[in-house]
Protein backbone atom coordinates (compact mmCIF):
# COMPACT_ATOMS: atom_id res chain seq x y z
CA UNK A 1 0.00 0.00 0.00
CA UNK A 2 1.62 3.29 -1.14
CA UNK A 3 -0.01 6.54 0.65
CA UNK A 4 1.40 9.81 -0.01
CA UNK A 5 0.55 13.15 1.03
CA UNK A 6 1.14 16.43 -0.78
CA UNK A 7 -0.05 19.96 -0.56
CA UNK A 8 -0.75 20.57 -4.37
CA UNK A 9 -1.22 24.70 -3.40
CA UNK A 10 -4.17 25.11 -5.84
CA UNK A 11 -5.01 21.73 -7.28
CA UNK A 12 -6.73 23.49 -10.62
CA UNK A 13 -2.86 25.25 -10.76
CA UNK A 14 -1.17 21.75 -10.46
CA UNK A 15 -3.54 20.16 -13.54
CA UNK A 16 -2.21 23.13 -15.48
CA UNK A 17 1.35 21.92 -14.38
CA UNK A 18 1.30 17.95 -15.50
CA UNK A 19 -0.30 16.97 -11.74
CA UNK A 20 -2.42 14.42 -13.52
CA UNK A 21 0.20 12.77 -15.70
CA UNK A 22 2.14 12.48 -12.45
CA UNK A 23 -0.67 10.52 -10.47
CA UNK A 24 -0.99 8.19 -13.45
CA UNK A 25 2.67 7.57 -13.48
CA UNK A 26 3.03 7.18 -9.58
CA UNK A 27 -0.41 5.20 -9.14
CA UNK A 28 -0.49 5.34 -5.07
CA UNK A 29 -3.26 3.47 -3.70
CA UNK A 30 -3.92 6.63 -1.33
CA UNK A 31 -3.21 10.45 -2.12
CA UNK A 32 -3.97 13.01 0.35
CA UNK A 33 -3.98 16.59 -1.12
CA UNK A 34 -3.93 19.89 0.72
CA UNK A 35 -4.80 23.45 -0.34
CA UNK A 36 -7.09 22.20 -3.10
CA UNK A 37 -8.45 25.67 -3.19
CA UNK A 38 -11.27 24.35 -4.99
CA UNK A 39 -14.46 23.14 -4.74
CA UNK A 40 -15.46 19.83 -6.56
CA UNK A 41 -17.96 20.90 -8.81
CA UNK A 42 -15.57 23.15 -9.80
CA UNK A 43 -13.02 20.46 -11.54
CA UNK A 44 -13.75 17.54 -13.68
CA UNK A 45 -13.85 14.15 -11.06
CA UNK A 46 -14.08 11.90 -14.11
CA UNK A 47 -10.25 12.89 -14.64
CA UNK A 48 -9.63 11.25 -11.20
CA UNK A 49 -11.75 8.34 -11.85
CA UNK A 50 -10.26 7.30 -14.91
CA UNK A 51 -7.60 6.47 -12.89
CA UNK A 52 -9.15 4.56 -10.79
CA UNK A 53 -9.66 7.32 -7.89
CA UNK A 54 -12.73 7.62 -5.78
CA UNK A 55 -12.04 11.30 -4.24
CA UNK A 56 -13.73 12.63 -1.01
CA UNK A 57 -13.43 16.55 -0.21
CA UNK A 58 -13.41 18.73 2.54
CA UNK A 59 -13.39 22.22 1.14
CA UNK A 60 -13.56 25.58 2.70
CA UNK A 61 -16.74 27.50 2.98
CA UNK A 62 -14.49 30.35 1.35
CA UNK A 63 -13.58 29.66 -2.70
CA UNK A 64 -10.28 29.52 -3.41
CA UNK A 65 -8.74 28.88 0.21
CA UNK A 66 -7.32 25.79 2.14
CA UNK A 67 -9.24 22.71 1.93
CA UNK A 68 -8.05 18.85 2.10
CA UNK A 69 -9.22 15.78 -0.04
CA UNK A 70 -8.49 12.32 -0.44
CA UNK A 71 -8.12 10.20 -3.76
CA UNK A 72 -8.19 6.29 -3.01
CA UNK A 73 -8.43 3.22 -5.19
CA UNK A 74 -9.92 1.10 -2.50
CA UNK A 75 -13.28 1.83 -0.88
CA UNK A 76 -12.81 3.29 2.44
CA UNK A 77 -15.53 1.44 4.90
CA UNK A 78 -16.02 5.25 6.48
CA UNK A 79 -15.25 8.70 5.53
CA UNK A 80 -15.06 11.57 8.74
CA UNK A 81 -15.49 15.32 6.93
CA UNK A 82 -14.11 17.45 9.48
CA UNK A 83 -12.70 17.43 13.60
CA UNK A 84 -16.37 18.85 14.66
CA UNK A 85 -15.02 22.02 15.57
CA UNK A 86 -16.99 25.03 13.42
CA UNK A 87 -13.71 27.27 13.34
CA UNK A 88 -11.41 24.59 11.67
CA UNK A 89 -14.17 22.82 9.50
CA UNK A 90 -15.46 25.93 8.03
CA UNK A 91 -11.62 26.10 6.50
CA UNK A 92 -11.48 22.75 5.35
CA UNK A 93 -8.21 21.31 7.43
CA UNK A 94 -9.59 17.44 8.18
CA UNK A 95 -10.77 14.77 6.43
CA UNK A 96 -10.77 11.00 7.51
CA UNK A 97 -10.64 7.62 5.72
CA UNK A 98 -11.70 4.73 7.90
CA UNK A 99 -10.39 1.00 6.34
CA UNK A 100 -10.49 -2.65 8.36
CA UNK A 101 -6.98 -2.37 9.63
CA UNK A 102 -6.08 1.21 9.28
CA UNK A 103 -7.14 4.75 8.99
CA UNK A 104 -5.60 8.37 7.29
CA UNK A 105 -5.71 11.37 8.29
CA UNK A 106 -5.39 13.97 6.32
CA UNK A 107 -4.58 17.61 7.62
CA UNK A 108 -3.93 20.93 6.29
CA UNK A 109 -2.58 22.91 9.94
CA UNK A 110 -2.95 26.22 9.65
CA UNK A 111 -0.03 28.60 8.78
CA UNK A 112 0.79 32.10 11.53
CA UNK A 113 2.80 33.49 8.81
CA UNK A 114 0.89 36.36 7.69
CA UNK A 115 0.57 37.98 11.31
CA UNK A 116 0.18 37.56 15.23
CA UNK A 117 -3.67 36.74 14.90
CA UNK A 118 -3.58 33.71 12.59
CA UNK A 119 -0.22 32.58 14.86
CA UNK A 120 -2.54 32.51 17.89
CA UNK A 121 -5.10 31.16 16.03
CA UNK A 122 -2.20 27.96 14.77
CA UNK A 123 -1.72 27.92 18.19
CA UNK A 124 -4.95 27.53 19.31
CA UNK A 125 -5.58 24.83 16.49
CA UNK A 126 -2.44 22.82 17.43
CA UNK A 127 -3.71 22.18 21.00
CA UNK A 128 -7.17 21.51 19.93
CA UNK A 129 -5.75 18.79 16.98
CA UNK A 130 -3.67 17.21 20.13
CA UNK A 131 -6.57 16.68 21.93
CA UNK A 132 -8.39 15.45 19.36
CA UNK A 133 -5.92 13.39 18.15
CA UNK A 134 -5.43 11.93 21.12
CA UNK A 135 -9.55 11.26 21.57
CA UNK A 136 -9.04 9.50 18.29
CA UNK A 137 -6.58 6.97 18.27
CA UNK A 138 -8.16 5.77 21.02
CA UNK A 139 -10.75 4.25 19.09
CA UNK A 140 -8.66 4.26 15.70
CA UNK A 141 -5.70 2.81 16.92
CA UNK A 142 -4.14 2.10 13.79
CA UNK A 143 -3.94 5.73 12.60
CA UNK A 144 -1.79 7.88 10.19
CA UNK A 145 -2.01 11.49 10.62
CA UNK A 146 -0.87 12.85 7.53
CA UNK A 147 -0.14 16.52 5.65
CA UNK A 148 1.28 19.88 5.89
CA UNK A 149 2.05 20.62 9.74
CA UNK A 150 3.81 23.80 8.63
CA UNK A 151 6.62 23.25 11.54
CA UNK A 152 9.43 22.14 10.89
CA UNK A 153 10.25 19.85 13.80
CA UNK A 154 14.48 19.73 14.20
CA UNK A 155 17.29 21.91 12.95
CA UNK A 156 18.32 19.00 10.52
CA UNK A 157 14.27 19.66 8.91
CA UNK A 158 15.55 23.51 7.83
CA UNK A 159 18.30 24.75 6.07
CA UNK A 160 19.72 28.01 8.32
CA UNK A 161 18.42 26.71 11.31
CA UNK A 162 20.29 29.72 13.27
CA UNK A 163 18.47 32.49 11.41
CA UNK A 164 14.52 30.49 11.27
CA UNK A 165 14.02 30.15 15.34
CA UNK A 166 11.84 33.53 15.73
CA UNK A 167 9.96 32.63 12.08
CA UNK A 168 6.39 31.26 12.52
CA UNK A 169 6.83 27.40 11.67
CA UNK A 170 10.13 26.88 13.89
CA UNK A 171 9.34 28.77 16.54
CA UNK A 172 10.61 26.87 19.51
CA UNK A 173 6.89 26.29 20.87
CA UNK A 174 5.62 25.06 17.94
CA UNK A 175 8.65 22.68 17.49
CA UNK A 176 7.77 21.59 21.32
CA UNK A 177 3.91 20.48 20.10
CA UNK A 178 5.76 18.25 17.40
CA UNK A 179 7.61 16.50 20.15
CA UNK A 180 4.35 16.39 22.31
CA UNK A 181 2.85 14.92 19.16
CA UNK A 182 5.19 12.00 18.41
CA UNK A 183 5.48 11.53 22.48
CA UNK A 184 1.68 10.89 22.57
CA UNK A 185 2.08 8.13 20.57
CA UNK A 186 3.22 8.52 17.16
CA UNK A 187 6.52 8.18 14.47
CA UNK A 188 7.67 10.00 12.23
CA UNK A 189 7.77 7.89 9.19
CA UNK A 190 10.50 9.64 7.22
CA UNK A 191 12.83 9.78 9.92
CA UNK A 192 12.03 5.55 11.07
CA UNK A 193 14.26 5.09 7.93
CA UNK A 194 16.68 8.16 7.57
CA UNK A 195 17.00 9.27 11.11
CA UNK A 196 19.98 11.70 10.63
CA UNK A 197 19.93 12.69 6.97
CA UNK A 198 20.15 16.09 6.33
CA UNK A 199 18.61 18.62 3.42
CA UNK A 200 15.89 16.73 2.75
CA UNK A 201 12.58 19.17 2.13
CA UNK A 202 9.64 19.06 1.60
CA UNK A 203 8.58 23.08 0.60
CA UNK A 204 10.68 25.74 -0.62
CA UNK A 205 10.40 29.03 -1.16
CA UNK A 206 9.20 30.75 -4.43
CA UNK A 207 12.01 33.26 -3.81
CA UNK A 208 15.90 33.63 -5.06
CA UNK A 209 16.21 30.10 -6.26
CA UNK A 210 15.37 28.41 -2.79
CA UNK A 211 14.22 25.09 -4.51
CA UNK A 212 17.28 24.99 -7.30
CA UNK A 213 19.56 25.51 -4.14
CA UNK A 214 17.54 22.97 -2.02
CA UNK A 215 17.23 25.50 0.54
CA UNK A 216 13.88 24.27 2.16
CA UNK A 217 11.57 23.59 5.27
CA UNK A 218 10.43 19.59 5.98
CA UNK A 219 7.02 20.45 6.82
CA UNK A 220 5.09 17.57 5.43
CA UNK A 221 4.33 14.53 7.64
CA UNK A 222 3.35 11.19 7.32
CA UNK A 223 2.66 10.06 11.27
CA UNK A 224 1.99 6.47 12.02
CA UNK A 225 0.04 5.83 15.42
CA UNK A 226 2.22 3.04 17.54
CA UNK A 227 0.58 0.13 16.13
CA UNK A 228 1.92 0.44 12.30
CA UNK A 229 5.24 1.31 12.68
CA UNK A 230 6.50 -2.42 12.09
CA UNK A 231 3.72 -2.39 9.10
CA UNK A 232 5.81 1.06 7.51
CA UNK A 233 8.41 -0.01 5.12
CA UNK A 234 9.80 2.73 3.27
CA UNK A 235 9.34 6.42 4.14
CA UNK A 236 10.25 8.92 2.06
CA UNK A 237 10.26 12.30 -0.11
CA UNK A 238 9.51 12.74 -3.98
CA UNK A 239 11.40 15.81 -4.86
CA UNK A 240 10.78 15.61 -8.95
CA UNK A 241 7.40 16.41 -8.51
CA UNK A 242 7.10 20.14 -8.79
CA UNK A 243 3.49 21.02 -9.44
CA UNK A 244 3.58 23.16 -6.05
CA UNK A 245 6.19 24.68 -3.79
CA UNK A 246 5.85 21.82 -2.07
CA UNK A 247 6.63 18.44 -2.64
CA UNK A 248 4.92 15.04 -1.75
CA UNK A 249 6.25 12.54 0.98
CA UNK A 250 5.10 8.72 0.68
CA UNK A 251 5.29 5.91 3.03
CA UNK A 252 5.04 2.21 2.03
CA UNK A 253 2.27 0.28 3.81
CA UNK A 254 2.49 -3.85 4.87
CA UNK A 255 -1.72 -4.29 5.09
Amino acid sequence: MKIISYNINGIRAGIKKGFLDWLQEEQPDILCIQETKAQPEQLNLLDFESLGYKTYWCSAQKKGYSGVAIFTKHEPQNVAYGCGIEKYDSEGRVIRIDFDNFSVLNTYMPSGSSGDERQAFKMQWLDDFYDYSQRLVQDVPNLIVCGDFNICHKEIDIHNPDKQHKTSGFLPEERAWVSKFLEGGFHDSFRIFHEDVPHQYSWWSYRAASRERNKGWRIDYLMVAENLKSSVYEGGILPEAKHSDHCPVMLRLKV
